[in-house]
């Protein structure tokens, strides 16, 4: 292949065909002289401390702290994006600076020095996923070091991704967007390949798992898409969490108001027909 050839990026259902120059979907990977690169690895928007339940994680390591780092890009289009400013735009779009694997394990476990509760770092806020090179790369320094490694992510990426970090990953929690695969498609992104990476980090034993739901009006919120939802995680493992949260205006979806309390508690409670654990967020 020469250098002026078109090549296919692999790390997401989207499967874009680049030019040299040219940027994927996600704004965070390009053809670089015929090389597929994480154009975003080391690209740090947004970089702080959090309680690990606001991940959330409600049954992994509950009062400890985690070191959170964004950078910008995602894969998906939900008009309802609470971060559309880093997930939503490129390199040009926002502000960002040069952190490398070696300095975020340094300054994890500088933290972690300071205070024993802050465990390791979580890679979120945009989808990580797209520069899964630079979540691999820290996960390992990470790990050297003796802490851990938190993932969020909407999970839309092929199975070879997950492989590659799901041993390196100590909890992740993935944002299952709907249940239905006309949605996904509205989004951008494809069903099929999120249920499998939640039954790939499902079966990694050295990952706890947790999963998120954004109940939005008009979109998933029938007691039967939550039905399916829940009873095909329970057929998984009955003991993963399901946080069922709260959908707020935002980017471009301001044309409805936040979702009805009481509908997040009765989608909740058609969840526990099916799981354990079940949390309500955002209400």
């Amino acid at each position: 292949m020469s250098a002026g050839d078109a090549i296919r990026c692999t790390t997401c259902p989207r499967a874009c065909t680049l030019r040299p120059g040219a940027v994927g979907a996600c704004r965070a990977r390009g053809n670089v002289d015929g090389r597929m690169i994480a154009l975003s690895y080391g690209r740090v928007t947004s970089v702080a401390v959090d309680p690990i339940e606001k991940k959330p994680l409600a049954r992994w390591m509950p009062g400890s702290t985690i070191l959170s780092l964004g950078s910008y890009g995602c894969n998906l289009r939900c008009p309802w994006c609470q971060n559309h400013e880093i997930s939503q735009v490129g390199e040009d779009g926002v502000d960002w600076k040069e952190m490398l694997p070696a300095e975020v394990a340094a300054l994890a476990m500088r933290l972690h020095g300071q205070d024993p509760r802050m465990v390791g770092v979580a890679y979120t806020y945009n989808e990580p996923l797209v520069a899964w090179e630079f979540v691999h790369d820290c996960g390992v320094l990470v790990h050297e070091r003796g802490l851990k490694n938190v993932l969020v992510s909407a999970g839309c990426v092929s199975s070879e991704v997950v492989a590659a970090v799901a041993p390196l990953i100590d909890a992740a929690n993935i944002d299952l967007k709907s249940f239905r695969a006309e949605t996904y498609r509205m989004l951008g992104g494809d069903l099929a390949t999120v249920k499998a990476t939640i039954e790939l980090l499902a079966a990694t034993s050295t990952c706890h798992l947790e999963v998120t739901t954004l109940i939005v009006p008009g979109v998933n919120d029938t007691r039967e898409e939550m039905d399916d939802l829940a009873a095909w995680l329970a057929s998984i493992d009955p003991g993963i969490a399901l946080h069922v949260s709260r959908f707020h205006p935002s980017w471009r979806m301001r044309d409805r108001g936040p979702t009805p309390v009481i509908r997040v508690y009765e989608l909740a409670d058609a969840a526990r027909e099916h799981l354990i654990h079940v949390y309500t967020g955002n209400c």
